[in-house]
């Protein structure tokens, strides 16, 4: 499907394409996989993974911007580097208005992608708490607490965070229930050890995907409570 110029093979974590850095190549993915993430107030949202014949990069390459997301490998993974002198010779077979059209669509996507990931950062208001969380991941249990509290999800305070896509469960415990609520969560962003404001901790921000009726109208009660004692504070 495509012409490959050179294939290049990456260990896990390995950086491809940073974002805001230049270059215009395109990638395609020939065994592994790739992460698509963007950096939002030193929060890391993922965009997208890809596998086996997808494609990447060609927001660059088509808009002439700077890179729109970093690409990182997820495991070993292979990638091959797609002749551009083919894409430039096809590029320029297009009429004029097409190319314009196609060139206003790749700058309209990567401002949607902007737009998307500022709105996933401060879409949900989230209040400053305490509480006591236990999770775990495929090797042992943690006990750790949240920094803050939503409807919708939490942020839990650890220097081992999980890898953003990650589904698990976690045990909440509220203030002066014996009974913990129990949500199915996944990971979407998370932040490092010294990556961030100076006072910013490190761990993952999660988002709650399941829980039952009962544990939902109690935690909807105590976030109600909550904004509340917010909304008194001078």
């Amino acid at each position: 499907m495509f012409h490959v110029m050179s294939e290049e093979s990456y260990e896990d974590g390995q950086v491809i394409v940073q974002e805001g850095g230049s270059g215009d190549w395109i990638y395609v993915v020939l065994s592994g996989r790739i992460e698509l993430s963007r950096t939002v107030e030193g929060k890391k949202f993922v965009i997208e993974r890809l596998g086996p014949g997808d494609v990447f990069g060609e927001v660059g390459f088509f808009g002439g911007i700077v890179r729109a997301a970093t690409a990182r490998a997820v495991g070993k993974s292979k990638v091959g580097v797609i002749d551009r002198s083919l894409l430039d010779t096809e590029l320029n077979k297009l009429s004029p208005a097409f190319r314009t059209v196609l060139m206003t669509t790749m700058d309209r996507f990567k401002k949607m992608i902007d737009r998307a990931s500022e709105f996933s950062a401060r879409a949900e208001p989230r209040h400053s708490v305490n509480l006591p969380v236990t999770y775990k991941d495929e090797k042992s249990f943690f006990k750790v607490v949240t920094r803050d509290l939503s409807s919708n999800g939490l942020f839990i305070k650890t220097e081992n965070p999980l890898e953003p896509g990650h589904r698990f469960l976690v045990n909440l415990r509220l203030p002066d229930r014996i009974d913990s609520i129990i949500i199915k969560c996944e990971v979407v962003w998370v932040r490092e050890k010294g990556v961030g404001p100076a006072d910013a901790p490190a761990g993952m921000g999660v988002r709650f995907i399941d829980m039952t009726d009962k544990d939902h109208e109690l935690l909807e009660g105590y976030v109600k409570h909550l904004a509340k004692q917010d909304g008194e504070q001078p």
